[in-house]
This record gives C-alpha cells, structure tokens and sequence, in this order.
C-alpha cells in the first residue's frame, strides 16, 4: 500500500517552514553589513558630554541596574533584569535610528530600519545585530561614555534632559561627579521611564522606584527573569530625595 502524497496545503506548509528562517538570516545578514558600512558615518556625529565619564562605582551601579552583563556580552544579552536592550543596544540605536540621516542606499534602508524600528522593536532583531557591530568597533567604555551622555532622562522646566550630567545638575543642583551613591542611584532609577519617575513631578513613584533599586544594587534582591525590569519583589528604604 502506498502512502497518500502530501496535500497541497501541507507541502504549502512546510515550504514556508523552510523559507521564512532563510529570509531572516539573509535580513539580518543585510542589517549586519549596512551597520558595518555605516559605522564610521554613524560615529562622526556622535557627541559625548563633557561629564558622560563615571567614576568605578557609577559603572558598577549603571550597569547593575540597565546591563548586568554588559562587560560579558558581545552586544546582546539574556541575563536577568536585562529587558529587551542592552546599553550596545542604546547606543546602536542612537547611533544608526536616531543619528544623522544617510544618503545614498545607505540613507534607503535607515529610512527602512527606522520604520521597522518604531513598528516592531520588541519582535525585530535588527537593533540586536546593530548591537552586535557597535560592540566589535567601539570599546566598552566609548559605549558607556555615549550612553551616559545621551540617555534621556526625562523633562525638566520644558527642557529634555538627555544625558546623565544634564539630570544631575536639573534634578540635584550638582555636577554628576559630585552626586552622591544615593542621587546616583535615583539618576539609575529614572532611565527605565524618566517622566514617570520623574523626581519632582512624580515624586512618590520616584521614590518607590528608588527603594526597589537600591535595594538591587545592595545585593538584597535578584530580578526575577529577563524581562524583570520592574523589580516589584524588590523592597527598601528609599534615599533622601531631591526636594
């Protein structure tokens, strides 16, 4: 007895099964070009903040909270309390979605990685692959320097504060090398959604934000999972705020 050859709608099936992982490679093959191409480009306009450099213990404490694996990791990361971007990922999209606008083909597909970006960046690898190439081209500490001084950090007195140096003189009256491990940790805090903890206008989820981050950075709680950036089983005594 021979066996019934494969439907119509299954063949159908299976042919998709097989091309669909082949049209994602080759896209992520193509992103991963387009960002090596565009990297020089991409870099020349990037400012860095007189003040984006951290002392030892602010990279301890920023990398606790925004990218427990960044000095590991070689540009994507899975690590608990990660979410869904590392600090090369910042920084990459900064760089490349963010920067200065290309010309040419390469000007073509920003405007397409831009789209994607803002459609689907949860589910769109694209960002990760361009995480990738910052990571092989630029040192560790060049990321961070670019991240601390571009980072946004929320509205202050109608101005958009981007950079850790521009928080810390709005919201503390103090340059960001003066800030104490307390006011650092709150400037840690804000990133995951600065004008929602904003410490002025929201000043009671600030502080509750606070509590659950310090808490992180003492070593008395672990993130749950990857996506755990809230940190809702973290608790603690929050920090003076900044009145």
């Amino acid at each position: 007895m021979t066996e019934a050859a494969p439907s119509a709608p299954a063949r159908f099936r299976k042919k998709w099964l097989l091309v669909l992982p082949a049209c994602l490679l080759l896209y992520l093959a193509i992103v991963g070009c387009w960002a090596w191409a565009a990297f020089d480009e991409a870099i020349e306009t990037a400012p860095v903040a007189a003040d984006a450099p951290l002392t030892a213990r602010q990279v301890a404490i920023l990398t606790r909270v925004e990218d427990p694996a960044f000095f590991d990791h070689a540009g994507v990361s899975l690590g608990k309390g990660q979410g869904f971007a590392t600090i090369s990922g910042a920084v990459a999209r900064d760089l490349y979605l963010d920067g200065a606008d290309f010309t040419g083909g390469k000007g073509s597909l920003q405007t397409l990685y831009r789209a994607l970006f803002h459609c689907c960046k949860r589910i769109d690898l694209g960002r990760d692959v361009m995480a990738v190439v910052v990571n092989a081209r630029l040192s560790k500490e060049r990321q961070l320097a670019l991240y601390a001084g571009r980072v946004y950090m929320g509205t202050w007195r109608t101005q958009q504060l981007r950079g850790l140096g521009q928080a810390a003189l709005s919201y503390f009256n103090k340059p960001l090398a003066a800030t104490t491990d307390d006011e650092f940790i709150g400037l840690a805090a804000m990133i995951k959604a600065p004008n929602q903890f904003n410490p002025v206008s929201h000043r009671d989820l600030y502080l509750a934000r606070v509590a659950r981050v310090r808490a992180l950075v003492l070593g008395e709680c672990r993130p749950a999972g990857w996506f755990d950036t809230a940190l809702a089983q973290c608790s603690g005594k929050p920090p003076g705020d900044p009145g």
